[in-house]
Parts: C-alpha cells; sequence; structure tokens
C-alpha cells in the first residue's frame, strides 16, 4: 500500500517540482496539495497515517506553530520540514515544534527519493525517534528524583508530546509522592500484565499527571513485589512505551543490577548526578569507572552538579578533573523553593516559576531536547554520506 503524500507550500513551482520527483518513487502517491497553511492543517490532521511536505521558508514562527498542530492532532503523520534558509537553529526549531525530518530547498531530487524512500519503507518510526533519559547515582539522598521529575514535566510542557516518567527505585521511589499522584496501577502489575495490553491499553496504565502529556510509571506499593521484577520485563516496557511515547525519562535506583543496566543500555542519555563534596565525586567517579567497563560512549555520559553553589571550595575544574569529562549541567541550590514543591506535591515551576531553580529546569529540558535533535540530524547525516 502507498503511502499518501500532502504537500503544504505556497510556492507553486516547489509544490511542481515535488509531484514530478514522486512519480520516480515507489510506494509513496501525491494525495493532496494547498497553498492555503489553514485548509493544509486541517486536512492533514484529519488524515490518518501520511507523510507531509511542509513548507517554512517565510514567515518562519508562524508556520512552525502551525506545523505543530498537525504533530498535536495526528501522531501518525511523518512531516518533513521544507526551507530555504537552512541553519542549525531553524533546523532544531522545527524537529521540537514536530518535524520528523528537514529538507532545504531548492529540492535535489536524489535527496528527496532517499529521504522518501527511507521513509515509506521504515517500519516504527514513532518508536526510533522516541528518546530514554535516565537519572543516576549510586548514592542517595543527592536529588536525582527531583531532577527526573521536573525535567519530565518540563519536556512535556515543552515539546506537548507524550513523555513517561518510569520510577525504577524499585523499593524506595518517591516519583508519585513529588506529583502527589495515587496511580491505580503501579509498575509491577505493568509489567506482569503487559503482553494482554494493547498500546493504547499500555499508556492508559500509567497515571496521567493532571491534563498533560505526562504519564507516570509508579514504583511497587509492596516492597516485596519489587523483588519479582525483572530485567527482561524493564526491557520489554521500555521497548513497549517507545512506540507511544516521544521521550522517557527514568528515575533509576541507587544499586547497581541487571534491572539497572537494563534500564541505562537502553537509554540515550545518562545524567549522572552529584552533589560537589567528596564524597559524592568519588562515587561519580566509580560511576564513570563502571560505565567505561560497560563500553558507554562518553557522549552517552551527561554529568549534573545539584544543589550547586558559585562559592563551593571544590572548583568545576576540580571535578572535571577527577572525572575526567566536562560539567554538563549546574542546579542552583534554592532549598526554599525546592522544599515547598516537594511538600506540596508539585513541581518547581508550580511554586514559583520565576525562580532561579524553575528557570534552570526549563532552560535544562531545552538544552537536553535540543542536543537528542542535533545527534539525530549527525546520525542521519553520516546515513546519507554512506
Amino acid at each position: 500500500m502507498s503511502e499518501k503524500i500532502i504537500i503544504i507550500d505556497s510556492d507553486e513551482t516547489s509544490r511542481t517540482i515535488v509531484k514530478n520527483y514522486l512519480q520516480n518513487i515507489e510506494n509513496a502517491e501525491f494525495f493532496a496539495e494547498f497553498d492555503n497553511y489553514e485548509a493544509g492543517i486541517g486536512f492533514a490532521a484529519s488524515q490518518d497515517s501520511c507523510i507531509v511536505l511542509f513548507d517554512i521558508s517565510n514567515d518562519e514562527e508562524l508556520k512552525l506553530n502551525y506545523l505543530s498542530k498537525i504533530r498535536i492532532q495526528n501522531k501518525k503523520a511523518q512531516i518533513i520540514a521544507l526551507t530555504n534558509n537552512i541553519s542549525t537553529n531553524t533546523i532544531i526549531k522545527a524537529m521540537r515544534a514536530g518535524a520528523s525530518e528537514f529538507l532545504s530547498k531548492p529540492l535535489t531530487e536524489t535527496g528527496f527519493r532517499a529521504l522518501l524512500n527511507e521513509l515509506v519503507n521504515t517500519q516504527n518510526v514513532e518508536e526510533d525517534s522516541c528518546k530514554i533519559i535516565s537519572a543516576f547515582s549510586n548514592k542517595g539522598g543527592i536529588g536525582k528524583t527531583s531532577i527526573a521529575v521536573n525535567l519530565a514535566v518540563e519536556i512535556a510542557e515543552m515539546t506537548k508530546e507524550k513523555v513517561a516518567l518510569i520510577d525504577l527505585n524499585l523499593q524506595l521511589g518517591d516519583v508519585s509522592t513529588f506529583l502527589d499522584l495515587t496511580p491505580p496501577f503501579d509498575i509491577s502489575y505493568i509489567v506482569k500484565n503487559i503482553d494482554n495490553m494493547d498500546d493504547n491499553t499500555l499508556l492508559q496504565s500509567l497515571c496521567r499527571y493532571k491534563n498533560s502529556t505526562l504519564y507516570v510509571a509508579a514504583d511497587p506499593i509492596n516492597i516485596e513485589n519489587s523483588k519479582e521484577i525483572t530485567a527482561e520485563q524493564i526491557q520489554k516496557l521500555l521497548g513497549r512505551l517507545k512506540k507511544v511515547c516521544s521521550y522517557i525519562i527514568i528515575d533509576i535506583g541507587t544499586s547497581i543490577d541487571a534491572k539497572t543496566i537494563a534500564a541505562m543500555d537502553i537509554s540515550d542519555l545518562i545524567l549522572l548526578v552529584a552533589i560537589v563534596n567528596l564524597p559524592a565525586i568519588r562515587n561519580m567517579q566509580r560511576c564513570m569507572n563502571l560505565f567505561e567497563r560497560l563500553n558507554y560512549p562518553s557522549d552517552k555520559i551527561k554529568l549534573v552538579l545539584n544543589r550547586y553553589m558559585e562559592n563551593e571550595d571544590i572548583k568545576t575544574s576540580d571535578i572535571e578533573d577527577v572525572v575526567k569529562q566536562k560539567v554538563y549541567w549546574k542546579i542552583p541550590n534554592n532549598y526554599l523553593t525546592m522544599m515547598s514543591a516537594v511538600n506540596k506535591g508539585v513541581p518547581v515551576n508550580a511554586v514559583n516559576p520565576d525562580s532561579n531553580i524553575a528557570v534552570n529546569y526549563k532552560d535544562f529540558a531545552s538544552k537536553l531536547c535540543d542536543y537528542l535533535i542535533t545527534q539525530k540530524l549527525r546520525k542521519n547525516n553520516k546515513k546519507n554520506d554512506m
């Protein structure tokens, strides 16, 4: 069955070129074209599976807003952003708005055909595009749960995409407490029954946070149940969630076991969290040694300093010298705002969106999303160069 191609572009010449190129591509057929963007997005949103060629050359911000509406209303649509003003910043903004791929104008037939052939012949595009970010430390009490929770909230608010927040601190998890949730099911129930769930039922088994696109898998209610969960079940859960979510954020427990390693293996990024004191830095160094033995690439690990103060006795450069890796992000020490958020069961942006820590989390989420988009672009460029 051929993939439906919808063209939304005010330039008639550009639309004609695309239609000519499509004549030589198998399994892809021209379906509709629009020079009116509002009519085009309404039509594309009403379709099932389709590929939308969407020009953003002029009035970029307005058209990116239109593009995001298609993504929100039609999750099965694959959107290719087209522009004659190519730049890294434009590409990142288009991807954040919901574009699956990006092409510069004027289009070349070789590049166009290569991308269309890849899209129409690739299965599980949504699964491939899902990114997993894990927050980890082998030392408790340093704030990795607050990092996982607040990042998940910010990414869901920023992208409007489905985000799964998984509590893998299976014996003493706090994710549901941090968000004041009472989930009807916990992770032990979900992994036991996952084979009997379709994708929609799986998503519904998670606890939705208010009216957002954030869904939470809570730790087991009974500690005994945590022992029955296997690494294979964790892998299956994450694999299934990759089909329905754009991002998965994992709060990983402090113990190093098969379940922890299974989650980190499948993660795209691991946020290695520490505070600035000597024991925490030594633990960070041990973790880096573990990651080296597991053959994780260095760019998979991002060092994050929590409760950071500029006048620390130990400098950032000292930490980098010991750990042999750059510090990726620093979260400021704002005890009052953080404790108010924890005690109220809300993210920090609900306590004071203008506080330094709320702004920091928003910027952190933005940087992570932009980084993942940039990595995807580099991967695609390498693929095209082969």
